[in-house]
């Protein structure tokens, strides 16, 4: 991809939650960019802090018991982090698009998908009824629903999983928004509807031009859709890289543990399927060491007291580890 202009510079943000146990640092100062019309995935397992990162970026979060701490989200020259919720509200769904991990609590079950689907565009571009249900039919004829105009009467409940996703995708659309953050989308889907949904998001990407941060807990789905993977852990990017280099030469122990995890596709016969073993880190406490160290095979004394920050070791490649540090 060619040199191309940062459309989101996010730096430091840090999130945490205000709970009966105590306080939870979900996200512990990250920092990342989107290119314009780059694909960006962030990977990791539940808890890691991809979700919250990218809803604190547009206050999705109850607050509180949320509380965005520190950070700068700097996005088209506004740092989004100041606004409030009315400032935003312009923002959202028009000029940042997000689509959300279960399409059925997302989308209302009382109210129309056409309802649904031509409330941004009533709201961001000033358009009639008339103009929204056009441009609706437009959308979910664009996403891959049959009938388009005829399913705008329609509640969501009388829509399949794989159908309400495709409709989640039409409404982030509807804006043609500069950046689209897909939450897990394909989750809850079978692999047949998931595969279906990223041909679309690959076909949309290529169509529109629109830069699209990707979360997803598996490095599988992101091998063949990212230009570029962020993997996070305990709150931290731990690892960042382009995609063929980090599946190429993985430095961060965690990296390096969940690609083991996925099976071999060669035609060889597999080895046997790794785990991780050990258990996710407890984010009550202020993380002062790696949050890694507990699971690591390859923990040094400096691990335990330190938690390491992430430098480029060459190829656009950072790794937060002092096993690499050191190395």
């Amino acid at each position: 991809m060619s040199a191309q202009a940062t459309i989101l510079q996010v730096e430091n943000i840090a999130t945490r939650f205000r709970t009966q146990d105590g306080v939870v640092h979900a996200v512990n100062g990250i920092s990342f960019e989107l290119k314009e019309g780059e694909l960006l995935g962030v990977v990791g397992e539940s808890g890691s802090g991809k979700s919250v990162t990218m809803m604190s970026l547009l206050k999705l979060l109850p607050m509180p018991p949320a509380e965005i701490v520190s950070g700068k989200a700097n996005f088209e020259g506004q740092d989004l982090i100041p606004l409030n919720t009315n400032q935003l509200r312009k923002i959202r769904g028009g000029k940042i698009g997000f689509i959300f991990q279960d399409p059925m609590t997302s989308l209302n079950p009382v109210l129309t998908i056409g309802y649904q689907l031509g409330e941004p565009m009533r709201e961001h571009l000033g358009m009639s009824r008339r103009e929204a249900r056009k441009r609706s039919a437009e959308l979910l004829e664009l996403v891959g629903i049959p009938m388009a105009e005829n399913r705008l009467n329609d509640f969501p409940h009388q829509f399949s999983g794989g159908m309400r996703q495709r409709v989640m995708i039409a409404i982030a659309l509807a804006c043609d928004p500069k950046v689209l953050i897909a939450d897990e989308p394909t989750t809850a889907l079978d692999v047949t509807i998931q595969a279906q949904i990223l041909d679309i998001v690959k076909r949309l990407r290529k169509e529109l031009g629109m830069a699209i941060i990707w979360i997803t807990h598996d490095l599988g789905v992101v091998a063949g859709l990212a230009d570029r993977v962020a993997v996070m852990y305990g709150g931290f990017i731990v690892e960042e890289a382009p995609v063929d280099e980090l599946y190429a030469n993985p430095k961060h122990p965690y990296t390096q543990g969940l690609l083991k995890t996925l099976p071999n596709l060669k035609g060889e016969r597999s080895k046997r399927l790794e785990s991780i073993i050990g258990q996710p880190p407890d984010l009550l406490g202020k993380p002062e060491s790696c949050p890694f160290a507990p699971r690591c095979t390859q923990t040094l004394e400096r691990c335990l007291k330190e938690n390491p920050s992430l430098i480029n070791r060459g190829n656009n490649h950072k790794v937060a580890c002092w096993w690499n540090h050191e190395s």
